[in-house]
């Protein structure tokens, strides 16, 4: 199962690009115009989610129909703050599944909640972290370890948050990249989808996140790899004169029935990789 972040195996094939910082009064004036309202947005969010879930599992148990859409919305708002321009394709998948999807940034977490409802797979010891334990928690971030003592209980929980109508989502390159190329997906990260407590009719929707950089920058821009720190990267986003936008692709879904871990990783990989504007590979 893959995770949000930066793994053990962070991609290194390309030489990062150089990150700009706020010139003068108007570029800390841009970082507080975005940022600002982009926090008190997020911290609104997080209050109002808290109540809306106990309510929601009075009525409907452990199935999000309530805050599923609440944190869409949200992560919309967060993309309008920052002045980021976004766009959807295709439609989500309906009856039971998950979501395998590309890996660029951080802002993959907004990118990608703002196109469906999602629920995140990640390591365990996100749960740690201060400030992004928070987001986690409250968004109900799926948490595995990686413990081969524990793959049936996590196969057993995964299972149940499916039939749940949860979509958990997965990065299968397992690390991120420069957002111009899509790595090589991971195969034994599609076990988890062969599990027999799962429905029969199971199925993994691929989706592409296709940033465009602002006019005149980088086209590497938004992608967060390698050993770059996330402080001088927001600032680097947040600072630039003119947002870029991201185009997210939701793909035909592809039913598991029949279906190999092999199999399902190279189907989710050319999906996922036709719909990116360059359609590379790392070697």
């Amino acid at each position: 199962m893959s995770q949000p972040g930066r793994g053990a195996a962070t991609w290194r094939g390309e030489e990062g690009i150089q990150l700009g910082r706020p010139q003068g009064v108007t570029g800390w004036f841009r970082v507080i115009r975005r940022g600002v309202p982009a926090v008190l947005v997020l911290i609104t969010g997080v209050l109002l989610i808290l109540p809306l879930r106990l309510i929601e599992r009075l009525f409907h148990g452990p199935r999000r129909p309530w805050t599923g859409p609440y944190v869409q919305i949200v992560c919309r708002l967060v993309l309008f703050c920052m002045g980021i321009g976004w766009h959807r394709k295709g439609q989500p998948l309906r009856g039971p599944g998950a979501v395998v999807a590309n890996h660029s940034s951080w802002l993959d977490i907004f990118v990608l909640n703002a196109a469906m409802p999602v629920f995140f797979v990640s390591k365990a010891e996100v749960q740690g972290w201060p400030g992004i334990n928070i987001l986690t928690r409250v968004t109900n971030t799926h948490f595995v370890v990686r413990d081969p003592k524990l793959a049936r209980q996590q196969a057993h929980e995964f299972a149940l948050r499916v039939r749940a109508g949860h979509r958990l989502l997965f990065f299968p390159e397992g690390t991120s990249s420069d957002g111009r190329r899509v790595l090589p997906f991971k195969p034994t990260l599609f076990q988890g989808f062969l599990d027999d407590e799962l429905p029969a009719d199971l199925a993994i929707q691929p989706i592409t996140a296709d940033y465009h950089a602002p006019r005149g920058e980088d086209p590497r821009f938004y992608g967060w790899w390698g050993d770059m720190d996330l402080g001088p990267h927001l600032l680097h986003v947040l600072s630039v004169p003119r947002q870029g936008s991201v185009t997210v692709t939701l793909h035909a879904p592809i039913p598991v029935a029949g279906e190999t871990r092999k199999s399902l990783s190279a189907k989710a990989e050319e999906s996922v990789r036709f719909a990116l504007d360059d359609g590379m590979i790392a070697p």
